[in-house]
């Protein structure tokens, strides 16, 4: 786990946004304020992005420096002790992804996910079979012992994602090459679709298949990406700016500007049109899980 990751993503969010409009509220730049607190600008913008937890004493700093007033620092270097909160995931240790640290934080807290997924299933739904498969390509000379360490990591995020007491909502748009791009062998696709069919006749869970008959729409242009939304206040205000996470290769991408989110929105809303009703996903899920159990 790199260094300074640790602790829990939503008020690491929360104290940069509050830092950040404290320096701009004081007129500084990125590099002027870094200089005033002899500090990088790496480090400012890790504080300010929620990509690293903070000591209190560290945001006394900053507020003297930012000519913050007193109950509003005070308040600040409480939140930045809820930063050092642990999350789930870390009794994982090693066997935690670099980077899946901020997105499980977020995970955790949101309570209406949109994902769109184009050529694996979701890691939400995957199957211990289907997603053995998948981290052996992906980590390449991976030893059992890790591996099983990601398993478990991977079954226990699935866990509170169904969870009986308050479970989040979502909507969930695959591309048919999901179904139909065999992984782990039949047995294991067939299985897995099979659980898919399960997950998807959830009350929390609607999942819709785009088929290829669909012809052109605005997935084949973003790639996969969750969309993720956050409980509201009781007068209607987010706790947290809707995000937008697009994973890749060599990490993810975190979007959370209104025009960002906009744009996505609108690109699910597409695609959801696009796809199959619930009902017909479901069954066209069943029909191909049947054809991988004749082999």
């Amino acid at each position: 786990m790199a260094e300074g990751q640790a602790g829990s993503t939503v008020p690491r969010r929360q104290l940069g946004r509050n830092l950040r409009d404290l320096r701009n509220r004081a007129h500084l730049t990125v590099r002027a304020a870094a200089k005033k607190l002899e500090w990088s600008e790496a480090k400012m913008w890790r504080i300010e992005t929620g990509q690293t937890a903070l000591r209190s004493l560290d945001v006394q700093a900053m507020c003297l420096v930012y000519g913050a007033p007193p109950d509003l620092t005070e308040a600040l270097m409480g939140l930045a002790k809820e930063t050092k909160a642990r999350g789930w995931w870390q009794a994982y240790g090693d066997s935690i992804p670099e980077g899946f640290n901020v997105f499980a934080g977020l995970e955790e807290a949101a309570d209406n996910l949109a994902v769109y997924e184009t050529d694996l299933v979701p890691g939400q739904f995957q199957t211990e079979g289907y997603a053995r498969e998948i981290i052996r390509t992906h980590i390449w000379g991976i030893s059992e012992a890790d591996l099983d360490g990601r398993l478990r990591l991977r079954m226990e995020r699935q866990s509170r994602l169904t969870r009986a007491m308050d479970p989040p909502t979502l909507r969930v748009a695959l591309d048919e090459s999901v179904l139909r791009r065999p992984v782990g062998g039949p047995e294991a696709m067939a299985q897995q679709l099979a659980h898919l069919v399960y997950v998807a006749g959830l009350p929390n869970i609607s999942i819709r298949v785009t088929p290829f008959a669909a012809g052109m729409h605005s997935g084949m242009v973003t790639g996969p990406f969750v969309i993720l939304r956050f409980p509201r206040t009781g007068d209607g205000i987010d706790t947290e700016p809707p995000t937008v996470y697009a994973d890749g290769y060599t990490g993810g991408l975190f979007l959370d500007k209104e025009r960002e989110v906009q744009q996505y929105d609108a690109a699910f809303a597409d695609i959801w049109k696009a796809s199959l009703d619930e009902q017909a996903s479901r069954r066209l899920i069943s029909e191909v899980a049947g054809s991988y159990e004749k082999g």
